[in-house]
């Protein structure tokens, strides 16, 4: 057995999997099918200051080789999450990142605040959320206001901050520099991308929301390529996510630069598939006769 942990901004990690934020829950239901010990962590369903109902469905829709989604951050609210969730997952002998996010700073920063109380081991904040007071631009797409954001949730809090950005921008690398200034601890990156179907018959979108976030195996190849080039131009750690649906990919992921993975869509159609990739994870490790995963991060010799 290779020796899989790994660290990120002083937390310590069994092994580099994380179910990535809002594919998971809170994973009551996973339970079910295995110990949520066997994770290296779980990144919470995003929560925000106040309960959300999300968007009216239809908010799924296939595309090739990934899914659209428009879910809207349904969730039940910070003291909903404080009082019913997060005192079960901290039973899990597992790293908690408490997924965040907010309209305004201030509610980014309430619900930081009141996380900072707990014993959750990092906070990841969602800078992809439309922020009300700017015309409804998201924080994250512009380095000024991604800046400010994380400045404010610094201030609030001590956990380790990981700052989650937008691959719909000019340049990830600029957003990701505005963060790690602003005090980020790591990054993970990317969300998802904007997409669109349209139904031919009723000449209507699919979804409700008329457009939504695109992920799975089809974006696997801007995510790696995000990720190699945020990896250039910063120093603190990222986590890779994006299109993850092998033990393959998330070695190749890791070499591009990523200190951890955070795997999503391929859930929804293979719910054992963060163990499943831990296991060839392994495998290839062995293999390859390599002992350690920290060995082949940032690996790749670019032409």
């Amino acid at each position: 057995m290779a020796d899989l942990s790994v660290n990120i901004a002083g937390v310590e990690f069994k092994n580099p999997v994380i179910p990535a934020s809002g594919v998971f829950g809170y994973g009551r239901e996973y339970e079910q099918l295995f110990p949520l010990s066997a994770l290296g962590g779980i990144a919470t369903k995003g929560t925000t200051g106040q309960q959300r109902l999300g968007n009216p469905a239809p908010r799924i829709a296939e595309t090739p080789s990934g899914i659209l989604n428009s879910v809207g951050l349904q969730n039940p609210g910070i003291d909903a999450f404080l009082e019913r969730e997060l005192p079960n997952l901290l039973t899990k002998d597992t790293v908690i990142l408490a997924n965040i996010a907010g309209s305004t700073v201030e509610e980014c920063v309430s619900v930081a605040e009141k996380l900072n109380d707990t014993n959750v081991h990092m906070i990841e904040l969602n800078i992809s959320c439309p922020n009300v007071k700017q015309g409804g631009a998201a924080f994250g797409v512009h380095c000024e206001s991604a800046e400010a954001v994380t400045a404010a949730v610094r201030k609030t809090t001590n956990k380790p901050l990981i700052v989650k950005l937008s691959p719909n921008v000019t340049s990830i690398t600029e957003i990701a520099k505005a963060v790690e200034f602003a005090g980020a601890d790591a990054v993970s990156l990317i969300n998802t991308l904007l997409g669109m179907r349209i139904n031919i018959e009723t000449k209507r979108p699919i979804l409700h929301n008329n457009v939504g976030g695109m992920s799975g195996p089809a974006i696997f190849p801007l995510a790696v390529r995000m990720v190699w080039q945020t990896s250039e131009a910063i120093s603190i750690p990222i986590i890779g996510i994006g299109g993850i649906s092998t033990g393959a990919d998330a070695i190749e992921m890791m070499m591009a630069g990523a200190s951890a993975v955070q795997v999503g869509a391929t859930i929804f159609t293979d719910p054992y598939a963060p163990i499943h990739i831990i296991e060839e994870m392994n495998d290839w490790l062995d293999m390859h006769n390599i002992s350690s995963i920290k060995e082949i991060i940032g690996t790749v010799q670019p032409w």
